[in-house]
């Protein structure tokens, strides 16, 4: 059974939602205004969406109780490839939601509350905004894949309902190795944790552990040094490419494969500095400030978004931005 999406009369406030779906878990976020939360992490029980689905249904009760005030929105980040029918294309996590109707799914777990879905990528910009006070942030998250997003003004680029913002499929190298979307040289490709561990393996003579990798660069030995060096010239390769086009004013890189990497950060900083032409410096670049927990709290800021904003909640109910 759904729980009510507010408590009709309650002199509790409505808190805003946050859900982050991955592959294995789900972390939800509720905010009270006044700054209280409550945090639920579920782990998917391995039997299909509706298995999915309905223990998500359980936890979402449960955490109900604890926000008697209901709640007035909820940002979900879904790192699924959703069609303009509202349904699963793609997750290669996930397999078995393909073809899954998600508005749906969430009107049921959710009735008469505005829900909104992005991009992780695109929602861990939204969060690095709110958390900077930055209005103009790019965001580029390094990990499994390589994941980005975009604000300008606060909001997400391209906007909500009009597709995701995919720095991971920018060409830097069109020679490069084959990405999974069938290009060849996509920043993920030549960049991800994964493209970093196989090009210091091939530096280095022998597969390489990302524990390998991470004692190995802090002591600078120089196959290590050259492979996550290439990756940082690679990133700082798109970011230079969406400086030019839309000048953002802050730089934050994130995701576990980078965080673990002490001097990853500088190194993208020197490469796009080396990159700027005279009279378009480069911005500057810094580390996540919200580290494994950014695109959850993207998600809350999304509903805090689709809140205050009856116009983009409207566009949502028509529309529903692709993952």
């Amino acid at each position: 059974m759904s729980p009510p999406s507010s408590a009709a009369g309650s002199r509790e406030p409505a808190a805003w939602l946050g859900m982050d779906i991955g592959g294995t878990k789900v972390a939800l976020r509720a905010e009270i205004p006044g700054g209280r939360a409550r945090e639920r992490v579920v782990r998917w029980p391995g039997r299909g969406a509706a298995g999915d689905l309905a223990r998500l249904a359980a936890e979402v009760a449960l955490l109900h109780r604890e926000v008697p005030g209901g709640f007035a929105a909820v940002g979900v980040a879904l790192p699924a490839t959703v069609g303009p029918d509202d349904r699963v294309v793609v997750w290669p996590s996930r397999p078995e939601w393909v073809g899954l109707d998600v508005r749906c799914a969430m009107a049921e777990l959710f009735p008469d509350t505005p829900v909104g879905w992005a991009d992780d990528g695109d929602l861990a910009a939204l969060a690095e905004a709110e958390a900077t006070g930055c209005a103009d942030v790019l965001y580029v998250g390094v990990g499994t894949g390589v994941g980005g997003g975009l604000t300008c003004d606060g909001g997400p680029v391209p906007g909500l309902g009009r597709g995701s913002f995919e720095l991971g499929h920018v060409v830097t190298d069109p020679d490069g190795p084959p990405c999974r979307c069938g290009r060849r040289g996509c920043l993920q490709s030549t960049a991800s944790g994964p493209a970093t561990l196989a090009r210091a393996g091939r530096l280095h003579g022998a597969d390489v552990t990302y524990r390998q990798l991470r004692e190995a660069f802090a002591h600078q030995e120089q196959w290590a040094v050259r492979a996550v060096d290439r990756t940082c010239h690679r990133i700082a390769l798109a970011v230079t490419g969406v400086r030019e086009l839309m000048h953002p004013q802050l730089v934050v890189v994130g995701g576990g494969f980078a965080a673990g990497l002490p001097g990853f950060v500088d190194l993208v900083a020197h490469h796009l500095h080396a990159l700027a032409r005279p009279g378009v410096p480069a911005p500057p670049v810094r580390a996540s400030c919200r580290g494994g927990l950014t695109s959850l709290y993207g998600a809350v800021a999304l509903a805090r978004v689709l809140e205050r904003d009856p116009a983009r909640t409207a566009a949502l109910a028509r529309r529903v931005p692709p993952g």
